[in-house]
């Protein structure tokens, strides 16, 4: 390992050219930093926890060093692990990703102190814009235009309440030190103020160490513009362009394009020449985001990532750089490749982040097993990142987002085209995914038509998630087809199956099977197939069709009703089916005469741990009397807050659980006596 720099003992940044990077991350992020490490001729150096010991990342690094169990704070936000790791492996530099140490002022400087590059801006400079309250005073004095609000150190009751009265609600409470959407607060009404900060600072101080909050004006119908930036040690500053994320949930990102669709090319010049500015007044170095509200003409400082952001593929979809390399080149003590004249933008690009969570749940998060992972090939513009494979577990402990889809075309409808086509060609089992969901939102014709604002989702999530239709004779065809293709595949590996000896055998008879299909909604739909030679047939509700099906070489499953060819997917997982057709996608029990009906209905009438999650708040005392869909209690799940309802009025008998209580999936946390007239629905 080379020796100590200089510069370290006056705090200046360590920038040096190194062989080895660790990577202290894990998932899609550790994944996508390891391809452009290795492609530079690098040796790379994963770290993982117990529940990643099967990792795609860790598969894929040179080294991999075992940091300690499944909980972030016992292995990924272990500081001195990391650094143990590095200096075993004799890691030269530390990529922190996004998410966890990224943005870690204490990490940075530790690392500079152990000589190691950290690559990324220095501690001063994330302490400088890590603060949301410190950025804006920043802000202010280099002329950024900024949100109308507080940013002062004074956290009492008043003086918040006093700030939100002079800023004019509606107001946004949020948390100075946090991102992605957590202690974040939209209050209405001067009443709802009080509950909003208790409940915000829980949350920062459960994410961030730290609870400090601010208020700023919430502008109505507002846009989220945010511009990449990066620095070099040698003091040149550029950006890249802008992305705009204004489809978000509870704040949080669920699409991202870049250009922005909004602005004009005067607006586009302005909002990221404020971005150079608001970089330039910390001397920036390294890659980073400065993220503006916009009403459409005006816009405002929010704060800046001194990170890489989730997002960051779309900007290098439409600039042509690999901002990782990027970062690499910046922490080697490289100037930047490219001068701001150099830099073009060149068509469009849209992303979409694949999540295991249940839309039609309150996006409630999904834990498990990946029994299928199909992904669409990455041809015709589509990307797609992620740190998954079929077999890798889904894990409580970590950030549900399982994969981004990136679409890159010459237009912005072509770009949504593409993206949707990934989406509608991906299969994911043993989880659920908000797949579907996001496909109904960039499909929606007020997206296409970019007539969209950060409350968008909120106000169309019955039309985003619909009802599942009801199943015509193809999804019924796709259905048996599945079901057939199985039994073909389980008689392939077992010489000794009687379906190995002619399909739909039958000891007496002609040779004939039913099948009952049944959605979640209790609908039962019939099914007779009759074997003949080419083709057999399917009776569906009196009427007889032509059947054929057929696996290609592509995948899928080839169907032919009366002479009409589809091509569909489908899938059994036990006994249920999952299927994709032109209709869209459809699941489905299948009613096995030869099985049993044992599955286990989750009670609509407990309160129960959706999750494993940690107990943070109890809204009720045993006693109180409560209406249905009053709040009972809050849980923690996967670092979201979730608030769990009175599923009936009636009267809480029972609080089986305290605050700070580690609950598992499906625990009883409440008891609740119905009242003699409610209706458990």
């Amino acid at each position: 390992m080379a020796k100590p720099l200089k510069a370290v003992a006056s705090g200046k940044p360590l920038y040096r050219r190194f062989n080895t990077l660790l990577i202290a991350n894990r998932g899609e992020i550790a994944c996508r930093v390891i391809r452009t490490a290795r492609a530079m001729g690098l040796r790379t150096v994963a770290v993982y926890s117990e529940a990643d010991a099967d990792a795609l990342h860790v598969k894929m690094a040179d080294e991999a060093v075992l940091l300690g169990p499944a909980r972030a704070r016992d292995s990924y936000l272990n500081i001195d692990r990391v650094l143990e790791a590095a200096a075993k492996t004799g890691a030269e530099a530390i990529h922190p990703g996004y998410g966890f140490l990224s943005e870690n002022a204490d990490f940075a400087r530790r690392c500079a102190e152990a000589s190691i590059v950290f690559v990324g801006p220095t501690a001063e400079m994330m302490e400088a814009m890590g603060s949301k309250s410190g950025s804006k005073i920043l802000m202010e004095k280099a002329g950024v235009p900024l949100v109308p609000g507080y940013h002062g150190e004074a956290q009492d009751d008043a003086t918040l309440a006093k700030a939100a009265e002079k800023a004019g609600f509606p107001v946004l409470v949020k948390a100075s030190a946090g991102g992605g959407g957590r202690g974040m607060r939209v209050v209405r009404a001067a009443s709802e103020l009080s509950a909003a900060v208790v409940s915000a600072k829980r949350e920062a101080l459960a994410a961030f160490g730290d609870d400090s909050m601010l208020i700023e004006k919430y502008v109505d119908n507002p846009r989220h513009i945010e511009v990449q930036i990066v620095g070099d040690s040698h003091g040149n500053l550029v950006s890249l362009f802008e992305r705009e994320c204004t489809l978000q949930r509870r704040h949080q990102k669920v699409i991202e394009e870049a250009p922005s669709p909004t602005l004009s090319s005067k607006q586009r010049e302005a909002v990221c020449e404020a971005a150079r500015k608001a970089a330039g007044a910390v001397n920036y170095v390294g890659a980073g985001t400065i993220e503006f509200v916009s009403d459409g003409k005006e816009f405002f400082f929010i704060e800046m990532n001194t990170r890489l952001q989730v997002e960051h593929p779309v900007t290098e979809l439409i600039s042509g750089v690999d901002l990782v390399e990027w970062q690499l080149r910046v922490a080697f003590g490289e100037e930047l490749p490219l001068t701001q004249n150099e830099i073009r933008l060149n068509g469009h690009a849209i992303e979409a982040r694949v999540y295991a969570e249940n839309p039609n749940k309150n996006f409630m998060p999904s834990v498990g097993a990946l029994r299928t992972w199909q992904m669409p090939e990455a041809v015709d513009g589509l990307r797609i990142d992620s740190g998954y494979g079929e077999g890798n577990v889904v894990s409580p402990n970590y950030d549900a987002m399982l994969a981004k889809f990136i679409a890159f075309a010459p237009t912005r409808d072509l770009a949504i085209s593409r993206l949707n086509r990934g989406l509608e060609e991906a299969d994911i089992r043993g989880v659920v995914t908000n797949i579907p969901f996001l496909s109904a939102l960039i499909t929606h014709p007020q997206v296409r038509d970019n007539k969209i604002d950060t409350g968008f989702i909120e106000r169309e999530l019955a039309k985003l998630t619909p009802e599942q239709p009801a199943l015509t004779e193809i999804e019924l065809g796709a259905a048996v087809a599945a079901i057939l293709r199985s039994e073909d595949a389980a008689a392939a590996r077992d010489a000794h199956s009687p379906w190995r000896a002619a399909r739909g055998w039958a000891a007496v008879g002609a040779r004939h099977r039913r099948f009952l299909f049944r959605q979640a909604d209790g609908i039962e739909r019939k099914v007779s197939l009759r074997y003949g030679r080419v083709p057999s047939t399917l009776s569906i509700d009196g009427k007889v069709i032509a059947f054929t099906s057929s696996v290609p070489a592509r995948g899928g499953i080839d169907l032919v009703l009366d002479d009409v060819k589809y091509h569909v997917a489908g899938l059994l997982d036990g006994r249920e089916v999952y299927v994709r057709t032109r209709n869209g996608r459809f699941e489905m029990h299948w009613a096995d005469p030869f099985g049993t009906e044992d599955e286990e209905q989750a009670g609509a009438d407990r309160v129960v741990a959706p999750l494993p999650g940690t107990v943070v708040a109890l809204l009720v005392e045993s006693g109180a009397t409560v209406e249905k869909g009053a709040p009972i209690l809050t849980l923690e799940v996967m670092k979201m807050e979730q608030t769990l309802r009175a599923p009936f009025a009636g009267t809480v008998k029972q609080l089986k659980c305290k605050v700070g209580d580690i609950v598992q999936e499906g625990v009883e946390l409440a008891e609740i006596e119905p009242a003699k007239d409610a209706a458990k629905s």
